[in-house]
């Protein structure tokens, strides 16, 4: 065995304050002089400042919050009757201008009748949107949202690599 294998643990054992003038912590132990925190047991929330009005107190606050849950586009079953016999997607949804653009959440609600095949292929639809589609003759198939182009020179080094 060597001297640079061994495997000891460190059983460094806590300083041991208020010992003496010799030991280096002794009288005040390293709580100061009076006041809160050289009482035994007092400890203060956290943010307390002594009675003065504490930072997050004093700070102006936001309104509301922001949400991160994706926001659907909403389509209706009567809104397909136009695409007879086709695939639409959210591409031929936003040329229609049924969406804002093709790069959004589209979700298929039930509203107004469906007579003519489609070919559905969204992000997401409710369970009666689908009996509806299947009904008249289509199809209805979940997709991944179309990802927007890089356009930030940064971004499309990132990407890239």
């Amino acid at each position: 065995m060597k001297y640079n294998e061994l495997q000891a643990e460190s059983n460094k054992s806590k300083r041991r304050v208020g010992r003496g003038i010799s030991a280096g912590q002794g009288k005040t132990a390293g709580r100061g002089t009076k006041g809160q925190g050289a009482r035994t047991g007092s400890k203060a929330r956290p943010g307390f400042e002594g009675g003065q009005n504490p930072l997050m107190q004093r700070l102006p606050k936001l309104r509301g919050f922001k949400s991160h849950k994706v926001k659907h586009e909403n389509v209706l079953t009567g809104q397909l009757e136009q695409f007879a016999n086709k695939v639409v997607d959210s591409t031929v949804l936003a040329e229609a201008g049924l969406v804002t653009n093709p790069h959004v959440s589209v979700k298929l609600l039930v509203g107004g009748e469906l007579t003519k095949k489609v070919s559905v292929k969204l992000q997401a639809a409710s369970e009666a949107a689908v009996e509806v589609v299947e009904k008249a003759g289509g199809s209805f198939e979940k997709v991944e949202r179309l990802g927007r182009p890089i356009t930030s020179k940064k971004k499309l080094q990132k990407a890239e690599k």
